[in-house]
């Protein structure tokens, strides 16, 4: 099921409007320093009354039946607001995880609890060296004896791994990477925060000794999921680059109308025009290759793997160029850490290299292109 045009832009005007009161730089500044590094209660109200966690959930687990063209409106706005808040985490990767597995036990025991917001999640893949090619994965998975698993290794750069309910972890076993389930309080499970450029995203280091883990999905089927949940996410990720690049675009353009120099404002003079101009094109092409990607996505098409590969390179590039141009017009106050363009330059850096970065991504396009 997919929403017309009219449903879509009621939609992104309610979460506009709800992030607006909800998200404000304030609130984000406020959270950046905070732990948990998001408001339980914002998030509450985000999945009893806007129900978004939902929208990409099937019916039969609680959802709405909707899908990736509905999120991606939903992710463009939270990107726009820079919204501190489990949803990318526990919606985007944890939720496609399950999905992806084709495990239906595990989705009937977990996805309900995430439609309804009762159950944060999160999927921890990289290790180090912040790679998610299965190749690179050391954490190891062996039997318990008794129909489980032990879990041993560590991950970093996990999105909100401090505070997720449920961690879906890829770990080694002999028949190669798989997929694990492992409950917060897990005996043998350390989390501690990390600091990263980007504070608007939680981010933290796991540490497995023996920690008790189902499988979710068969053994050895964890390279498989992941390419697949790596589609998802990078298409989720543009969404929300997407949403961050017009916010800059939009605080250049208010910002160039009203401050003057030499008697004119700023945004009369050919070199800032250009800086707009510029930034202009990119956020389209950063929205179209979105959105379309998205639409892909909802149909199942066969091209939809090469699509969200081109959307996650355009979508870094153009949030990268919108968010420097933006320090620019703004001059030397945009240079300053009280304003808000900062936060959003640390976003777009962060995001360029949340799955491995330009030479990554680039090299997975030529990959799905079969080159």
């Amino acid at each position: 099921m997919t929403a017309d045009e009219s449903e879509l832009r009621e939609l992104r005007a309610s979460v506009r409007d709800f992030l607006e009161a909800k998200s404000s730089e304030e609130a984000v500044r406020k959270l950046m320093e905070s732990e948990p590094r998001y408001d339980p209660a914002v998030y509450a109200q985000l999945t009893e009354q806007l129900r978004l966690p939902g929208l990409a959930l099937p019916e039969e687990y609680g959802g709405d039946g909707f899908g990736p063209v509905e999120v991606g409106v939903v992710l463009e706005e939270m990107g726009r607001a820079l919204l501190c808040a489990p949803f990318f985490a526990t919606v985007v990767l944890a939720a496609q995880a399950l999905l992806a597995s084709g495990d239906k036990e595990a989705c009937a025991r977990h996805l309900p609890g995430i439609a309804t917001g009762r159950t944060t999640a999160t999927l921890a893949v990289a290790e180090d060296s912040g790679s998610w090619d299965p190749v690179l994965i050391s954490a190891r998975a062996v039997p318990d004896g008794g129909g489980g698993w032990k879990l041993s290794g560590r991950k970093s750069f996990v999105i909100d791994g401090t505070t997720a309910d449920l961690l879906l972890v890829v770990a080694r076993t002999v028949a190669g990477p798989s997929l694990f389930a492992v409950d917060r309080a897990a005996v043998g499970l350390a989390a501690d925060p990390m600091k990263t450029l980007d504070a608007t995203r939680a981010m933290a280091r796991l540490t497995f000794d023996a920690v008790p883990a189902t499988l979710v999905g068969t053994d050895g089927a964890g390279g498989r999921i992941m390419a697949k949940v790596l589609d998802i996410a990078s298409v989720g990720l543009a969404a929300e680059q997407a949403g961050g690049a017009r916010r800059c675009l939009e605080a250049s353009a208010e910002y160039a109308r009203v401050r003057h120099q030499f008697g004119r404002p700023i945004g009369s003079f050919q070199a800032v025009k250009h800086k707009c101009a510029d930034m202009l094109v990119q956020v389209e092409l950063a929205e179209a290759s979105a959105r379309e990607a998205a639409r892909l996505a909802a149909e199942d098409a066969p091209d939809f793997p090469v699509a969200a590969a081109v959307a996650h390179a355009c979508c870094s590039r153009a949030y990268m160029v919108a968010a420097m141009e933006n320090i620019q017009v703004h001059g030397g106050i945009g240079f300053t850490w009280e304003h808000p363009a900062h936060l959003y330059f640390r976003r777009a850096k962060s995001s360029q290299l949340l799955f491995g970065g330009p030479a990554v991504y680039h090299e997975r396009l030529l990959d799905r292109l079969g080159i």
